[in-house]
């Protein structure tokens, strides 16, 4: 059941947007499904909530933005998906990987993404779908994302990501913050949001508190900041894999890869690497698939 929530409200001036996502429940299923290590539940917390933040940017409901963190640290490649409500789902190379905590005793979730790239992949329908790449600045995921804006799409940005581990390795609170300036923003504004930001600590201490989305962004902009609120939704960690999809990946297969399966003579077995369904596969179905192609 979904329990977590996005929340969009935008400035009374008009001269900024925020989004605050609470994930806390997305990253327990994220941590049940791949067995996350302390370190890797962050690095995958953070990546799930960013990308959720940018999916409720999308405008159609077939629209999908994926997000990819593809670094040279312990954890490997680390990808978010997101729809345009918010729900997400995700995968970490090495879900297992972890790394002693970092000089300010916090998981260490820049030495599990390392260095290398970021890719933004947007696909709303178009012949070809829409990709923005910078390099990955920090591995905080943070930064990185508030980079890629200012960079990538020439849009002031300020995102915060925290993601709140417990000993048993289940996720204690999770979740963001993206806050966006909007054209004519004017420099009034932006002084008192920047004088307001030097006093945002924890992000996740922010919903540890048992803070609401709205009054996490009351916390953020102050008194002197009013704001109103365009919509909230229930979201959670959603896999839409299914058993036709994963028989056209097989259709999608050259051949002779098909082929060596059925030679091998043995039911094949397809893991979904996003929420680990199982879908088999007899000989007769994959001599199917094959003859299908033709």
């Amino acid at each position: 059941m979904k329990k977590d929530i996005i929340t969009r409200a935008m400035t009374c001036d008009g001269n900024a947007r925020i989004i605050v996502v609470n994930t806390t429940d997305i990253t327990n299923s994220a941590i049940k499904y791949h067995k996350l290590s302390p370190t890797a539940s962050a690095a995958l917390g953070r990546t799930l909530a960013a990308v959720s933040m940018i999916g409720v940017m999308l405008k159609n409901k077939n629209d999908s933005a994926t997000l990819t963190f593809a670094g040279d640290g312990v954890c490997g490649k680390i990808i978010g998906v997101s729809d345009y409500i918010g729900n997400v789902k995700g995968y970490i190379e090495v879900p297992e990987a972890d790394l002693p905590s970092n000089s300010l005793g916090k998981l260490d979730v820049a030495g599990a993404v390392g260095r290398g790239m970021m890719y933004l992949v947007r696909d709303v329908g178009e012949k070809e779908p829409y990709v923005g790449v910078t390099p990955i600045v920090s591995g905080e995921i943070a930064e990185d994302i508030t980079n890629y804006f200012v960079t990538s799409e020439q849009i002031p940005t300020v995102c915060g990501l925290g993601v709140l581990i417990e000993k048993d390795h289940s996720c204690r609170a999770s979740g963001g913050f993206m806050i966006q300036l909007l054209p004519g923003a004017d420099d009034a504004f932006i002084t008192e949001l920047e004088k307001r930001l030097t006093l945002v600590y924890s992000v996740s201490a922010y919903f540890d508190r048992g803070l609401s989305n709205e009054q996490i962004i009351k916390e953020i902009l102050g008194d002197n900041i009013p704001f109103d609120l365009f919509d909230e939704n229930d979201i959670g960690y959603e896999c839409d894999c299914t058993r036709e999809r994963t028989r056209k990946a097989l259709l999608s297969l050259p051949e002779k890869d098909i082929q060596e399966m059925i030679d091998d003579g043995k039911e094949i077995e397809m893991t979904c690497r996003f929420c680990d369904s199982i879908y088999k596969f007899s000989v007769d179905e994959l001599i199917e698939i094959r003859d299908s192609r033709k």
